[in-house]
């Protein structure tokens, strides 16, 4: 596996854009080993003395911030190029008791989350409330409201008020869905796609019209859902997520020649694809909280990292799991032709790569030829060190905030984002 190998990711900062990822780049060499990331000052919130501090990986240590350029790069025996972690200011928990499971902890202020998501789409005519319903019926991950609800209730805490949600906070966790979901039937629709969650797509049981249409109306009920909330600030936030879906759709259709440019052009669109409707959400409801923008920005790094870890896992997935696992065909990246971490980090070790890359892998035998070659690559596993970059940072974020079993259970997320399999 001759040639140069690279990896190219954002360094991380407070004083990040809310519209986007940062500009820096930092690309670093096969056999050079990059500066140290600097170390960061203590959160805020720590343990109490003597407790315990339990890390989320732990083989590694977590005694500063991470810097995604700043890691020494080893050689890992298999003749694989495995990252080693420089230390980093993260902790995985901040007491003796084991962090709550954020799914069962959100339980109660998401157990009505469906029905009354129903409710906002409620339409006399039959077939649009059935298309509208159609993908809420509880077999999503929910993972956005999740996130919400617990940041809500985290911020809430933290801003010494009980801990219980404000009628707005709940209403941007039903927001975050519709949204999500709307996104989800348009991308079906420009995918071509025949399957969802296990069962037959919109577009493939009414058509592509019908399937537009439905997803319009979703957004528009999650739109009158966001006016009725009443807050300026909120509605420019949550507004940015369906003008940043847009944008990260049409980056989807384009690509870079420049490999530096490829790599960046993916994580801003993986940011704006996915993202920026956590980071946005989780903002919004510390708006209605706070009016520390220190405190927004918190809440908007823990979303928007969390997010792109998650959307790297889900392209790692594409190679490593099959249809049963994540309820769409496995290799569905490749033959839309779509270069997502795994392949791109293939390419440093396999330069071959780039044509069929170029082309969108539409030539016969190109879907085949990348899944190869990434399998041959250390590209799954490079692109699992990122999502683990970013979670870190994400876990550095949430950690500067007032102890609370919601502020765990978001740590304790990120370890589930992480280890995923579907």
């Amino acid at each position: 596996m001759a040639g140069s190998w690279w990896m190219c990711c954002r360094r991380f900062g407070a004083g990040f854009a809310t519209s986007g990822l940062p500009d820096t780049l930092r690309c670093f060499g096969r056999r050079s080993a990059c500066s140290s990331a600097s170390s960061a000052g203590r959160p805020p919130w720590s343990s109490a003395p003597g407790s315990e501090r339990r890390p989320l990986f732990p083989a590694q240590s977590h005694s500063r911030a991470p810097d995604l350029g700043a890691s020494v790069i080893r050689r890992h025996p298999g003749s694989l190029l495995y990252p080693t972690l420089q230390t980093c200011g993260c902790r995985a928990t901040h007491s003796d008791a084991k962090p709550r499971d954020p799914f069962t902890l959100a339980q109660k202020d998401l157990a009505s989350l469906y029905d009354d998501i129903k409710k906002e789409l409620f339409v006399a005519t039959a077939e649009l409330q059935y298309l509208c319903d159609y993908y809420f019926d509880g077999r999503g991950k929910a993972i956005r409201p999740i996130i919400v609800v617990l940041m809500a209730r985290a911020m809430n805490i933290h801003s010494n008020r009980a801990g219980d949600l404000l009628p707005g906070q709940r209403v941007i966790a039903m927001i975050s869905e519709m949204i999500h979901t709307a996104s989800l039937v348009h991308d079906d629709v420009i995918d071509g796609s025949d399957e969802r969650r296990g069962k037959k797509s919109i577009n493939e049981v009414w058509g592509e019209r019908k399937a537009i249409l439905a997803g319009d109306f979703i957004l528009s009920a999650a739109t009158k859902a966001l006016a009725r909330i009443g807050n300026s600030a909120v509605v420019k936030v949550v507004s940015q997520v369906i003008e940043d879906l847009v944008r990260g759709e049409f980056m989807q259709l384009g690509s870079k020649e420049n490999e530096n440019e490829r790599f960046k052009h993916y994580l801003e669109k993986t940011y704006k694809k996915t993202a920026s409707l956590m980071a946005h959400s989780c903002k919004a409801v510390s708006i209605l909280v706070s009016s520390d923008p220190e405190v927004h920005e918190i809440a908007y790094q823990y979303g928007k990292n969390v997010g792109i870890a998650f959307q790297l896992v889900d392209d790692v997935l594409d190679f490593t799991s099959g249809a049963e696992q994540l309820g769409k065909p496995a290799a569905a990246d490749l033959k839309l032709g779509l270069a997502t971490g795994p392949v791109l980090f293939a390419c440093q070790q396999f330069p071959e790569l780039h044509a069929l890359i170029m082309r969108r892998f539409s030539s016969k035998g190109d879907v085949d030829l990348a899944w190869q070659y990434v399998l041959q690559s250390d590209g799954v596993q490079q692109t699992t060190y990122l999502a683990r970059r970013y979670c870190e940072e994400a876990i550095r974020q949430i950690s500067r905030l007032r102890p609370s079993p919601e502020r765990d259970a978001l740590i304790r997320l990120t370890e589930i984002v992480l280890n995923r399999d579907k």
